[in-house]
C-alpha cells in the first residue's frame, strides 16, 4: 500500500479553513483548477465529498468537521518542526497588529499595553478595531492577529483561546439619581427605567433571566449596541445602565455604580486567536503582555 501523499493535508487545511476552493487557492498561490484536482484526489483518498455544493458555496460533511480541528493542528505541527530555530530581537522588529476588541477593552487596558510595547518593541503598533459581532472569519484570513473579548457560540472550533479575567455586571447610574441613596434591592432595580445593551438589538439578557424568578421584569427604556452609549445616556438621565465593571471602569468615572441585587452570572473575558500565528514568536510575546497587562490591573 503506497503512502499518501501529505502535500494533501495542506490543501485539506486551507479548504477547511476557507470553505471555498477559490479562497483556498489564492491561500496556497494555487490556481483554482489545481486546487479542485486536489480536492478530487482529497475525495478519493478519504472516500468522503468533504465539501458539498449548497446553493452558491460550499459546506463540510460531518467528516470534514470531524476532521477540521485535527488537521489543522497537524499542519501547525509539521510547520513548527520545519520552522528554522529563530531568536525574537525585540528592538528590531517591526510588525503592526490588529487587535478587535469591544469598548472599555482599550480605555482600561490599552494605556498600559501600549507602554509596555514600547518600552521593549519601539517598532512594534498596535491597531485596534471595534467587535461589531462574534465570528471567527476575521481571524481566518488574517485580517484581525487577536481578538478578545466573551467567547461565542459562533467562534470557529480550531480557534485558540487563553482567558484573560473575570467579569461582572453592576448597575450604574448618575451621581445623584435615586438608586444612589440607600439600599437597592431587587425591586427598587427592577422599578426603574433601563437601558439595554445588545448589538442586535435584542430586549432582554442575562440580567432580564436573573429576575425572572423573583417575579420582576425590567422597564426597558431603550436599546443600544455599545456599553460606552449605555452610560452616555444614564450620564444624563434618570435611566439604568447594566454593564461589566472590569471593561467600563474608566467609562463610569464620576458616576455611581452599584452590586446588582441578583445573581447576574459572571463573564470570562478571553483572548482568541487563529492556530496559524500560535509559534508566531513576535505573537507569542504579545499574548503574554496582554496576560500581563490585565493582571496587573487587577
Amino acid at each position: 500500500m503506497s503512502s499518501p501523499d501529505l502535500n494533501l493535508l495542506f490543501t485539506l487545511d486551507a479548504l477547511l479553513a476557507e470553505g471555498s476552493v477559490a479562497r483556498a487557492a489564492r491561500r496556497l498561490g494555487l490556481s483554482p483548477s489545481a486546487m479542485s484536482r486536489s480536492l478530487a484526489r482529497l475525495r478519493e483518498t478519504t472516500g468522503d465529498p468533504l465539501l458539498v455544493r449548497a446553493g452558491r458555496g460550499l459546506v463540510p460533511t460531518p467528516r470534514a468537521v470531524a476532521l477540521r480541528e485535527r488537521v489543522s493542528e497537524l499542519v501547525q505541527d509539521a510547520e513548527a518542526v520545519l520552522r528554522p530555530t529563530e531568536k525574537l530581537n525585540l528592538e528590531q522588529l517591526v510588525r503592526t497588529f490588529t487587535v478587535r476588541a469591544r469598548e472599555g477593552f482599550v480605555e482600561n487596558f490599552g494605556a498600559g499595553l501600549i507602554a509596555r510595547i514600547s518600552a521593549e518593541a519601539p517598532g512594534v503598533r498596535l491597531r485596534f478595531v471595534s467587535k461589531d459581532d462574534k465570528e471567527s472569519t476575521s481571524l481566518r484570513d488574517g485580517s484581525i492577529h487577536l481578538d478578545i473579548g466573551v467567547v461565542g457560540a459562533t467562534a470557529s472550533p480550531e480557534v485558540r483561546t487563553r482567558a484573560l479575567f473575570k467579569d461582572r455586571f453592576v448597575g450604574v447610574v448618575r451621581a445623584d439619581h435615586a438608586l444612589s441613596r440607600g439600599k437597592v434591592t431587587a425591586t427598587r432595580y427592577a422599578a426603574g427605567r433601563h437601558i439595554s445593551v445588545s448589538r442586535r438589538g435584542h430586549e432582554k439578557g442575562p440580567v432580564d433571566k436573573a429576575l425572572e424568578p423573583l417575579g420582576l421584569t425590567r422597564n426597558i427604556a431603550t436599546i443600544v449596541g455599545s456599553f460606552a452609549s449605555a452610560l452616555a445616556l444614564a450620564g444624563d438621565s434618570d435611566l439604568i445602565a447594566s454593564v461589566p465593571e472590569r471593561q467600563t471602569g474608566r467609562l463610569r468615572a464620576g458616576m455611581h455604580s452599584f452590586a446588582l441585587p441578583v445573581p447576574a452570572p459572571a463573564i470570562t473575558i478571553a483572548m482568541l486567536w487563529h492556530p496559524r500565528l500560535e509559534a508566531d514568536l513576535a505573537h507569542r510575546w504579545l499574548r503574554a503582555l496582554v496576560v500581563d497587562t490585565c493582571q496587573a490591573a487587577g
